[in-house]
């Protein structure tokens, strides 16, 4: 039974200003209506920035080990509803429950992970260069933050973003995916219930025309956080700049996979299977490429090709299940058309490209895992973010020619190599200019304690987790305290 939900604001649930609504539907059947969600606009914005803004006064000053209490509170309430989120995720996202069940637990992890920042925080404390004076550094909140969440990790990027702004003593606005808003009612119902005062978290529902351009436009809001494409990341970042505004930006992956002839070619294909089609593909850490050394391109191809044919596509609730739908129509479309595109420019199709749309599928965005052979690395499908289980193989004859292939696309998030020589391994996450680097493992698993982001058109410089995400939610203030009763002049001015 589906149900009607409504915007949180400086602590209550309040329906949008103009009564507008979406429906939202299950990826693996549309025929299911998960529930009615507001489609809120400048105005239901307006007023949530102003109740972030009222409440940062009182927020702001609350001890950071108080702040963090809430949090751990909330991440003690989450684990307690893990099964139940995952099962939601599922049904609106589409990911296959177990991958649910981890993006949930990425939540509870980057929450207990912040809790533990609020008797941290730390700055420095240093010696001055004059007699009797000290010297030392805070971090100080920046007020509020506007936070645009995608709709691939419904529950951990919001976590990722909010948890970080909430511990430094700011306060949120935030704005999910309308494809994905129920995991952040169900996020933002623990923030409530964990004790966090009316109008520290608000949360505001809709389309990024309707409702995330005004907040990323909001003169209130003194960061904005945005997670999605590049050409929206763009426009994000014009609305700050005109008034220096702070904005953080977390954009695409064209990731590569490079398996050398050396590699353990089974664990190669483990990796590239996950990396290609886990998420369905929907991932900005994906492995969309596979550079494979050509003494070994024909056994990883054939090996590869094998396992993604066998892999079972359909509802992500179902145990037997191991790749779920694509998010929605329009997606479905767009990576159909890059199947096309892929076959055009020459590529050979190994397996998959065909949309499942019978039986059990009938109602569903479900494509078969997709693989090409015999690609270019300046093809479209090896340049251009796909965002969908389709994996190009790329022929290389050196680790120097797999790196610049793999360099040789704007993004820069993740790289991987498959090698069992310690050189090559160290040459390579040397040279490969992406913010995350694996060796034997696959392009995708980040840990919420290690910074997470990208070079390039992947980002703005700026990092998610760990203790780096501090410095998107925080600025130093240097402090001098003189007890000289004197006035003492820096640089050795008499």
């Amino acid at each position: 039974m589906s149900s009607t939900y409504k915007n949180f604001i400086r602590g209550q649930w309040v329906a949008p200003l103009n009564g507008a609504t979406f429906d939202n539907r299950n990826p693996a059947n549309a025929s299911e209506l998960i529930g009615v969600f507001p489609r809120s606009t400048k105005a239901d914005v307006d007023a949530a920035v102003d109740a972030a803004a009222a409440a940062w006064k009182s927020w702001r000053l609350v001890p950071a080990p108080k702040r963090a209490e809430i949090l751990f509170r909330a991440a003690e309430l989450i684990a307690a509803r893990k099964e139940e989120f995952a099962r939601d995720m599922t049904r609106e996202m589409g990911k296959v429950l177990k991958e649910a069940r981890g993006d949930v637990q990425e939540a509870i992890d980057m929450t207990y992970y912040m809790a533990g920042e609020g008797r941290r925080l730390f700055g420095q404390t240093t010696p001055a260069e004059l007699p009797d004076k000290f010297a030392m550094s805070t971090r100080n909140p920046l007020g509020v933050c506007g936070l645009i969440t995608p709709w691939n990790f419904p529950m951990a990027i919001p976590s990722w973003k909010v948890m970080p702004a909430l511990v430094c003593g700011n306060t949120v606005v935030l704005k999910p995916a309308e494809d994905t808003p129920l995991s952040s009612v169900h996020f933002v119902e623990i923030l409530e219930a964990a004790g966090l005062p009316p109008g520290v978290v608000n949360l505001v529902m809709g389309t990024g025309s309707d409702a995330g351009a005004p907040l990323s436009q909001h003169s209130g809001v003194s960061v904005v956080s945005f997670t999605g494409s590049c050409e929206v990341g763009n426009l994000v970042a014009s609305s700050c700049a005109s008034s220096f505004r702070h904005v953080h930006l977390e954009m695409g992956g064209k990731n590569v996979l490079m398996v050398m002839d050396d590699g353990d070619i089974d664990l190669a294909v483990d990796g590239a299977l996950w990396g290609g089609f886990g998420t369905s593909g929907q991932r900005c850490t994906a492995a969309s490429r596979v550079v494979v050394h050509k003494k070994v391109i024909g056994e990883f191809t054939r090996k590869f090709v094998e396992r993604a044919s066998k892999l079972r596509v359909g509802d992500g609730l179902e145990p037997s299940v191991d790749v779920g739908p694509v998010i929605n129509e329009t997606q479905l479309a767009r990576i159909q058309e890059y199947v096309r595109i892929g076959q055009s420019e020459g590529a050979t199709l190994l397996s998959g490209g065909r949309r499942l749309d019978t039986g059990p599928q009938k109602n569903g965005f479900f494509l078969e895992p997709t693989i090409f052979g015999d690609v270019a690395p300046n093809m479209r499908i090896a340049q251009e973010e796909i965002f969908g289980p389709v994996v190009s193989i790329i022929p290389c004859n050196s680790l120097d020619e797999a790196i610049d292939i793999g360099n040789g696309v704007k993004y820069g998030l993740s790289a991987a190599i498959y090698t069992r020589d310690v050189n090559r391994a160290f040459r390579a996450m040397r040279d490969m200019h992406t913010g995350i680097f694996y060796v034997n493992s696959s392009t995708i698993g980040a840990e919420v304690h290690l910074p997470f982001g990208g070079t390039k058109s992947t980002g703005n410089g700026h990092r998610e987790a760990g203790t780096a995400a501090l410095d998107v939610f925080s600025e130093w203030k240097s402090i001098y305290v003189d007890y000289s009763g004197k006035l003492q002049k820096a640089q050795g001015i008499d």
